[in-house]
């Protein structure tokens, strides 16, 4: 069994080798591809650029989507979040995180970072699954009007998903604590009950 960390080595690597574009989180220069996987392997985060899956109302989008990958990866899965904004069922449309289930109960330390990329996300933005949402308008107008579903899509592609959006997108807010990972709930310790539990 190898270890977490050749395994994120091996996976990153294979990121960098892909036909995606990987960037760091916070960083905007061009490094030698050596360096650069250093660099990621000490952050354990980094954007990836994600094209919207062809013949699906998704098709000619671009979204950044946030990773960050745990210690103990490959048996805990990564998280993601989608950094600019999608119409969709299952994926939050304010913080990106997408729903749990589809990365984080399916995960197995079989899959690689490129799993999620070429199979995880083309499935769920190619078949969304309305009766178990993130988004509840998404989902009932999904279900109730499909034709004015895939409008808002294109009208969300045409605004939030262009290469300028995408080049734009996580500069101005840290969106980390809100991508999709049973690790990642937010643990403030100054929220308020929101009611008081009467003695039975």
């Amino acid at each position: 069994m190898s270890s977490p960390k050749r395994r994120i080595e091996t996976d990153v690597m294979k990121m960098l080798m892909s036909d995606y574009e990987v960037t760091l989180v916070n960083d905007n220069s061009t490094l030698v591809l050596a360096l650069y996987a250093i660099l990621l392997l000490v952050s354990h985060q980094f954007y990836v650029r994600f094209k919207g899956p062809d013949e699906t109302p998704f098709t000619g989008g671009l979204w950044k989507i946030h990773v960050e990958l745990p210690d103990q990866y490959p048996y805990k899965s990564p998280s993601i979040g989608f950094v600019n904004r999608i119409f969709h069922p299952n994926i939050d449309e304010l913080s990106g995180s997408v729903c749990l289930d589809v990365i984080n109960q399916t995960w197995s330390p079989m899959y690689d970072m490129v799993n999620i990329f070429e199979v995880f996300l083309p499935q769920l933005l190619r078949y969304p699954n309305p009766t178990d949402p993130l988004n509840g308008e998404a989902a009932a107008l999904m279900m109730r009007d499909a034709k004015s579903y895939e409008a808002k899509v294109k009208e969300y592609i045409a605004k939030y998903a262009t290469k300028e959006n995408v080049d734009d997108a996580g500069n101005e807010t840290d969106d980390s604590d809100e991508m999709s990972s049973v690790g990642s709930v937010d643990d403030d310790e100054d929220d308020e009950p929101v009611g008081t539990m009467d003695e039975v």
